[in-house]
C-alpha cells in the first residue's frame, strides 16, 4: 500500500488543528488563556535559526511578537523588523523576563545560554520554546525539569520531528509490534555544504555585547569567528552530535520508549575544518541500550550528503525508514508484511528541510496550543533532556577516546 498525501490536504489539515485549537475556547485562567486572547511572546538570540522559527510563529492565529534580545546589534535589528511594529529591542534577556506585557518567550541563543534563560524564564512565570539541544552538560538535566514542574509551565523544546504527522504515524506503526523486534538502529546526518570558511569575518566588536554573550564560559577575547560559528567550539556548542544527531535520537527515544543510553563509543576526525573548529567535521557513535537489547549507530559528515538526514529502525520483519518528508516499510524477505509509504514532501530522500510538512510551523502550533489549554507539549523538558543526554555521552567518549558509561 503507498500513501500520498497532497499539499492541500495536509495544509487543510493542518489549518483545521490550528483553528480546533482557538475554537475551543479555553478559560481564561492563571495557567490558561481564552480564544480571543493574544500570547504575548519575545524573541531571545535572533540569529538565522530564530528567524525561521519568527517567520513561522506569526502565521499562528492569536500571538504576536512583542519584544526581540540579541547581544548583536545587527541580528537585533533584523530580529525587530519580523517583530510586531511596536516591539521592544534589548540586548539584556533580564529586561524580556521582567515584562508583565510578555507572556512567553522563545530563545534560540547559543546552547550554553538554553538552561539559564529556561530556569530564568519559567521562575519569572513564562512559558518556553527552546532550541535544542536543551542542555549543555549532563548536569544541567535536572534544574531544568524542575524549574519547568515547580512553576507548571508549558515549556517546548524545539525538537520538530515530534510534532510531525508521519513521524507520529510511523510511531503508532512502531508501537504495534508489526516490525517485529527492534534490535538495531541506523541514524544519519551527512551534508556536503561548505561550513568551514576564513577567520578574517568582518564584525565591529562594539556592537555585541560580548562578556553576555560568554556568559558560563571561560573568559576570552572577541573571537568574530566563533561568535558566528560557535557551534563548533566547546564552550558554546558540541558539534554534530549536539546540532544534528539530537533531532534522531529524539525520534529514537521517543518511538522506542527509551531514555538514555547506557554507553557510548565515539571517533570524529577533522576532514575539513581542520584549525578552524574545536569539534570534529566529521564523526561517528555507537549507543548502548542494553535493557531494551537496542544498539543505535550515528554517522555525520560535511563531505558527503549520501544518506542525508534519516532514521532506520531495523526489525526482524521490516525496516522502518523516516526523513522529514516521508517514511517508508521495507519488509524483509519472506515476511508477511506489505511495502508501504507517506510522502508529504516533495524533495529527495534524506532532505534537510521540506516545505510540506513545515516542521516549525506544526511545532510550534502544538506550543501555542498547549499554552492556552495548560496541556503537555509533544517535546517537554524531560525529552529535551532525554536526547541531549546521548550527544553528550558520545561527546564524551569522543573526547577521552574510550568508551564511556552512564552514571546516574
Amino acid at each position: 500500500m503507498s500513501i500520498q498525501l497532497r499539499r492541500r490536504d495536509f495544509v487543510s489539515q493542518l489549518g483545521a488543528a490550528t483553528a480546533g485549537a482557538i475554537a475551543a475556547g479555553y478559560s481564561s485562567t492563571a495557567l490558561g488563556y481564552q480564544a480571543n486572547e493574544t500570547i504575548n511572546i519575545a524573541c531571545i538570540g535572533t540569529g538565522g535559526r530564530c528567524r525561521r522559527l519568527m517567520q513561522s510563529l506569526v502565521k499562528i492565529p492569536g500571538v504576536k511578537i512583542t519584544g526581540v534580545c540579541d547581544v548583536w546589534d545587527t541580528h537585533l535589528e533584523v530580529g525587530k523588523a519580523l517583530a510586531d511594529e511596536k516591539a521592544f529591542a534589548t540586548k539584556r534577556y533580564q529586561d524580556v523576563l521582567k515584562r508583565k506585557d510578555v507572556d512567553a518567550v522563545l530563545i534560540a541563543t547559543p546552547d550554553h545560554w538554553h538552561v539559564p534563560i529556561t530556569v530564568a524564564a519559567c521562575d519569572a512565570g513564562k512559558d518556553v520554546y527552546v532550541e535544542k539541544p536543551l542542555t549543555h552538560d549532563l548536569s544541567e538535566g535536572q534544574a531544568v525539569i524542575n524549574a519547568q514542574n515547580r512553576n507548571r509551565r508549558i515549556v517546548q523544546v524545539g525538537m520538530q520531528q515530534r510534532s510531525m504527522p508521519h513521524i507520529q504515524k510511523a510511531r503508532e506503526i512502531l508501537q504495534s509490534g508489526a516490525l517485529g523486534n527492534i534490535h538495531k538502529v541506523h541514524l544519519t546526518w551527512n551534508r556536503n555544504t561548505p561550513r568551514t570558511s576564513s577567520r578574517n569575518i568582518d564584525i565591529n566588536a562594539s556592537t555585541v555585547d560580548w562578556k553576555t554573550f560568554l556568559g558560563s564560559a571561560k573568559d576570552q577575547p572577541f573571537d568574530a569567528y566563533r561568535f558566528r560559528h560557535w557551534r563548533w567550539f566547546w564552550d558554546f556548542g558540541g558539534g554534530i552530535f549536539t546540532d544534528l544527531m539530537v533531532h534522531w535520537i529524539d525520534v529514537v527515544h521517543w518511538l522506542l520508549d527509551l531514555d538514555h543510553p547506557a554507553e557510548a563509543s565515539s571517533i570524529g576526525d577533522w576532514f575539513m575544518a581542520q584549525d578552524l573548529w574545536e569539534t570534529p567535521d566529521t564523526v561517528q557513535t555507537i549507543l548502548r541500550y542494553p535493557e531494551q537489547s537496542v544498539q543505535a549507530y550515528f554517522e555525520g559528515t560535511f563531505s558527503n550528503a549520501r544518506n542525508g538526514a534519516m532514521v532506520e529502525f531495523m526489525g526482524d520483519n521490516a525496516t522502518l525508514y523516516i526523513d522529514r518528508g516521508r517514511y517508508e516499510i521495507h519488509p524483509e524477505r519472506k515476511k508477511k508484511i506489505e511495502y508501504s509509504e507517506w510522502v508529504l514532501g516533495s524533495g529527495p530522500r534524506g532532505a534537510d528541510f521540506y516545505d510540506q510538512p513545515d516542521g516549525e510551523l506544526v511545532h510550534l502550533t502544538n506550543w501555542v496550543e498547549c499554552m492556552r489549554s495548560r496541556k503537555t507539549p509533544t517535546a517537554p523538558a524531560e525529552a529535551g533532556v532525554s536526547s541531549a543526554s546521548a550527544a553528550h555521552l558520545s561527546n564524551l567518549a569522543l573526547r577521552r577516546s574510550q568508551t564511556v558509561k552512564w552514571q546516574a
